[in-house]
Order: C-alpha cells, then structure tokens, then sequence
C-alpha cells in the first residue's frame, strides 16, 4: 500500500470515528448529521429497514404525512 493510500484509509477512518463519537455523544449539530449521512450514502451504506429497527421506529414517530394524500386543514395556509 502506498503512503498516499495509506493517509486516505487513516482519513476516512478519522472521519467516521470523529462522525460516531460526536453522534453518540449527543453533540453533532444538524450540519455534522447531514455530512454522517452523505458520508454513509457515498460509502454505499443503506439503512435496514425491518420491523423495530430504530430507522422504522423513527419513521413512526416522525410527523410524515403522504404526498399523495389530501391536506389537513393546518396544512393550508
């Protein structure tokens, strides 16, 4: 492995464990969230999506409504 290489793969380790650590300790700003997300996605990372995984349970909880359906009298301003 060459020295060139050997600096990436020490940086995107760097970079995951520095994205973790702030993560975990509740800290990440809403910046920080959305660089760990595109780093994940641009590492091919995808979430698991089965029944009481935290990303379903999130989705629950989430105020999401569907796009295709009509709007909720709040909804029209």
């Amino acid at each position: 492995m060459s020295r060139i290489d050997k600096l990436l793969e020490e940086l995107h380790v760097g970079v995951a464990i520095t994205l973790l650590e702030r993560i975990q300790s509740g800290e990440a700003s809403p910046a920080e969230l959305s660089v760990a997300v595109k780093f994940l996605k641009d590492n091919g990372i995808d979430a698991d999506q089965k029944e009481g995984s935290p990303l379903v349970n999130l989705a629950k909880v989430l105020p999401f409504q569907d796009p295709d359906g009509p709007l909720a009298s709040e909804d029209v301003a």
